[in-house]
């Protein structure tokens, strides 16, 4: 077992809703092996009041979390990924940054629940959905023999989670 702790940004357009409950999610349910950021090419400048509503619901630390430029990992003296994941399709078709380290890279897209228009409760139901679509996904990345499995074989298993339920047909057609 390798003691090696890796490194996940997750990757929207606004980093307040999609990415953020990524972050949360693995940073707790990676145990300790993961450590994860989240990051917007164009981040709104706040997470979303129904992420953190939808991440303290599921006992999710909010602690530290925040919308940011994906600019904060592309420099030389940022944190060196070894997995982007992108969670919604315009950030999947955008010119990324060079990223150092030449980190592996999949298209996880959902649907935006901040995007949902609806009354309030339907408005948390799209959040609880999302969160639960992305808990999966990360639920099956955990899995997966990250010391021991040569790169192409993972990186097919990281590109089939992004087709699991709650795809994006952008998802479906890349794979």
């Amino acid at each position: 077992m390798t003691d090696h702790v890796y490194n996940v940004l997750f990757l929207c357009t606004g980093n307040s809703a999609r990415s953020i409950l990524g972050e949360a999610i693995l940073n707790k349910d990676g145990e300790g092996r993961f450590r994860a950021f989240s990051a917007g090419s164009q981040p709104k400048g706040e997470v979303h009041p129904l992420a953190i509503k939808e991440l303290d619901a599921l006992g999710y630390s909010t602690e530290n979390l925040s919308s940011k430029s994906w600019d904060e990992f592309s420099g030389t003296d940022a944190p060196q990924m070894d997995f982007i994941f992108t969670v919604c399709d315009n950030a999947a078709g955008e010119a990324c940054p060079v990223w150092i380290g030449h980190p592996m890279t999949a298209h996880w897209g959902i649907e935006d629940p901040a995007a949902f228009e609806g009354n309030e409760a339907e408005k948390q139901r799209a959040f609880a959905q999302a969160a639960r679509f992305l808990k999966n996904r990360i639920s099956a990345f955990l899995s997966l023999p990250h010391a021991t499995i040569d790169r192409m074989a993972l990186q097919n298993h990281l590109k089939e989670i992004g087709t699991m339920e709650g795809s994006t047909q952008t998802n479906v057609e890349n794979n």
